[in-house]
């Protein structure tokens, strides 16, 4: 009988978790859509940025990588790690060549990428002085049709009323330089997009924990004007005051949110679709990724919503991704979303380490 290390690895292996698969089977989308595994086993895929050259960008949170996928005919055809060991590269966005990537207190720059994937240079510093904290610290980040570079930085904490730079959405010049203040009140912020219908943004917010399986909600916000406050410490969604700092600022004083989601669905992405493949009212709406809870006594979320749009005001979501929940057993957890050239809409899985492509078929 084997004994010592053969016991050790054997152990080991037995109790290895075994990677979860992606739910493809169990999804379920409108009538005329049809949902396929763009690729699978990409440790903890999030936000993604499509290249000039059409090479999928796709960040992470927990593992540190960044991955660049080469794709042909619609399907990956090579995969590399352009970036390892970074501190919670979550968010990407491709730029004039260039892709940028945060990584809690800085954001990199890697120009000509699309030309060196398998030996990418040293990245430029665009910015190191960003907060250090960990505590929703990983950052989605995107240029607006400006032409600045919008970056969110989070609460470092559940609730708690640190000033700003904290709790806010800011923007800068593609240099780093010139910061300013976007929106203030913001949580927890990992998903905006700027609706091409007039360039508004809207943007995503993580409602705060520790108040009960109900409340608050998390939101859809659009931003009117810069500096605009959503509320965030003393008021939550439309009308909830927070039970420590509720009575510093009264909730009519701040923005109210135009959709209001279940408290600990954890909206994430947020993408207006741009293509003409899908059908002519999916282009007046935004898709919004709910991550799902986990910290409540049942768990919700886990979907991806649409929210149709009529000029500065947001409809009644509708359910257009189902099935990454089982009961109480998570199959997956979509992220965020991009849009290949053909119109189809890549949505990742960082739960099964995924990503999905959704196209329309007809009915």
């Amino acid at each position: 009988m084997k004994s010592g290390p053969y016991l050790v690895l054997a152990a080991l292996l037995v109790s290895a978790p075994v990677p979860a698969k992606p739910p493809i089977e169990r999804l379920e989308l409108p009538p005329g859509f049809t949902a396929e595994v763009l690729i699978e086993d990409l440790d903890n895929a999030r936000a993604m940025a499509l290249g000039d050259k059409g090479t999928l960008f796709v960040g992470t949170r927990d593992a540190g990588n960044v991955y660049a996928l080469e794709l042909s005919d619609g399907a990956v055809s090579k995969r590399h790690t352009i970036a390892s060991g970074l501190r919670m590269p979550s968010g990407l966005t491709f730029n004039d060549g260039s892709l940028y990537v945060s990584a809690i207190q800085s954001i990199l720059r890697y120009d000509g990428i699309e030309a060196s994937l398998a030996k990418p240079a040293e990245p430029v510093v665009v910015t190191d002085q960003l907060p250090s904290d960990r505590h929703h610290g990983w950052k989605h980040i995107a240029f607006g049709p400006d032409g600045w570079l919008y970056v969110p930085i989070g609460a470092p904490c559940n609730i708690c009323d640190e000033g700003l730079p904290y709790a806010a959405i800011h923007r800068m010049r593609a240099d780093g330089s010139d910061m300013q203040l976007v929106a203030a009140g913001v949580r927890n912020s990992v998903g905006f997009d700027w609706n091409p219908a007039d360039d508004s943004l809207w943007f995503s917010d993580n409602g705060r924990d520790m108040m009960g399986d109900d409340i608050p909600p998390c939101e859809l916000n659009r931003v009117s004007r810069l500096g605009e406050h959503f509320g965030y410490p003393y008021c939550h969604g439309d009308s909830v005051a927070d039970p420590k700092y509720g009575k510093q600022q009264a909730c009519w004083t701040s923005t109210p949110p135009q959709v209001e989601f279940d408290a600990h669905t954890a909206p994430l992405g947020v993408y207006f679709y741009r293509g003409t493949l899908f059908p002519q009212r999916y282009r007046k709406g935004a898709f919004v990724a709910l991550h799902g809870s986990w910290n409540r006594s049942s768990k919700i979320g886990y979907q991806v919503l649409w929210v149709p749009i009529n000029g500065e005001k947001a409809g009644k979501p509708e359910v257009f991704v189902d099935g990454f929940l089982d009961g109480e057993t998570t199959l997956g957890r979509p992220v965020a979303f991009t849009e290949l050239d053909d119109g189809s809409l890549l949505v990742s899985d960082d739960y099964a380490d995924a990503i999905y492509r959704i196209r329309y078929v007809g009915e």
